[in-house]
């Protein structure tokens, strides 16, 4: 689908402090790498070329820069082979730059959360994500109305307070 809204990396490119990210969902559009995984393939992490994305420099990049990112997962346990997954990978966001928290959804029941993923920039512009039932990404929205960007920080902060570390949180 068209979208006039920035790219990703754009919207990385003007940020100066930080860029959060909260995922509130149990499983996306499948992959092929997913599926891969599903099927027993595993990464060869000794070696990077074989799975260091332009993302992963992206990210390495912007943080070199002094720019924070931290992302945040609130999943349903037990957890669905997806976030499996998404926790095997997460190793690449991790060695990238992005510090990253699992928060499990029993955990969250008090605090107020959207109703969709998005990425906050320097506390002040939101990308919201708009997925189908089946985890497609049908669009994504910019906005910077200060309710929307309000609750959305809070709601991430509140996350990330309760949330566990990557590197300790087993699955």
């Amino acid at each position: 689908m068209p979208s006039n809204v920035p790219s990703f990396a754009e919207l990385l490119g003007r940020c100066e402090r930080s860029a959060v990210h909260l995922e509130l969902r149990d499983s996306y559009a499948p992959t092929d790498r997913f599926e891969a995984w599903k099927r027993g393939e595993r990464i060869d992490w000794e070696d990077r070329a074989s799975w260091w994305h332009p993302y992963d420099q992206l990210i390495t990049d912007t943080v070199t820069r002094g720019v924070s990112i931290r992302r945040a997962r609130v999943v349903s346990e037990p957890v669905s082979d997806y976030i499996r997954w998404e926790h095997y990978v997460t190793r690449a966001n991790v060695t990238a730059g992005e510090e990253v928290r699992w928060l499990p959804r029993r955990r969250a029941t008090s605090i107020a959360l959207p109703g969709n993923d998005f990425w906050l920039f320097d506390g002040t512009l939101l990308r919201v994500h708009h997925f189908s039932g089946d985890g497609a990404v049908v669009e994504d929205e910019i906005t910077t109305d200060p309710e929307a960007v309000k609750l959305c920080g809070a709601a991430f902060e509140a996350v990330w307070e309760r949330a566990t570390p990557h590197h300790l949180y087993g699955i």
